[in-house]
């Protein structure tokens, strides 16, 4: 634990921040801050787990949206929408994502463009409105273990909200983090099981499990 006493690390998190985590072990405030510190030690192992499941993820809608575009229209640039398939909300973050390349003298090639879009944009890929312009057609191959679309949004929903809780330095404990690691081992399998095994031997965060104060 850090040497700092607990009532001056209070005032420099400050009480609101440390309330819950208080409630949580009955008011105890060196118990709170044993848990804040388990709480932030925990979401930055998940955090590692989730780039690695963003990457694996979006590369392989990706990689079909590129197979189909050429197939279906000539070209790779499937984030030109020429199907006009996407959403009005989906060709914004699609808009957005360009902007931010131009500004910063990037050029925006699909590998660019790819890496700006959200987490958020991917899982709403595979939501109900596209099941028949996109995920039976397309998005379906990239993931040859989980034939199914509702299974796959609904575990890409719940590590969504982890990651956006973590992205935020909002608390995490009180989430159910086992089921949480158990998706992400599960959606990497869904892409590749050896991929699942090389994040797993990279994951730190069923070893922090043991190490939970309270």
């Amino acid at each position: 634990m850090n040497n700092r006493r607990p009532d001056g690390l209070e005032r420099a998190l400050s009480r609101e921040r440390l309330s819950p985590y208080r409630t949580h072990v009955g008011g105890d405030l060196q118990a709170a801050i044993s848990l804040y510190e388990w709480n932030a030690t925990i979401s930055a192992a998940f955090w590692l787990d989730l780039s690695h499941i963003e990457v694996l993820v979006r590369n392989a809608m990706h990689a079909q949206l590129t197979a189909w575009c050429i197939t279906t229209h000539g070209h790779d640039r499937w984030f030109d929408d020429p199907g006009r398939v996407l959403t009005q909300h989906h060709r914004e973050d699609i808009l957005t994502a360009r902007k931010r390349l131009k500004r910063t003298g990037k050029q925006a090639d699909p590998g660019r463009i790819v890496a700006e879009l959200s987490f958020g944009f991917w899982r709403y890929l595979v939501a109900s409105q596209y099941d028949r312009t996109l995920w039976k057609p397309v998005l379906r191959h990239g993931f040859p273990h989980q034939p199914r679309r509702r299974p796959l949004h609904d575990c890409l929903t719940r590590l969504h909200r982890l990651r956006n809780r973590i992205a935020h330095h909002e608390p995490v404990y009180r989430m159910p983090l086992e089921q949480h690691l158990a998706d992400l081992k599960t959606l990497a399998r869904w892409v590749d099981p050896d991929l699942c095994a090389w994040i797993t031997s990279q994951s730190e965060v069923a070893a922090i499990f043991t190490e939970r104060p309270a």
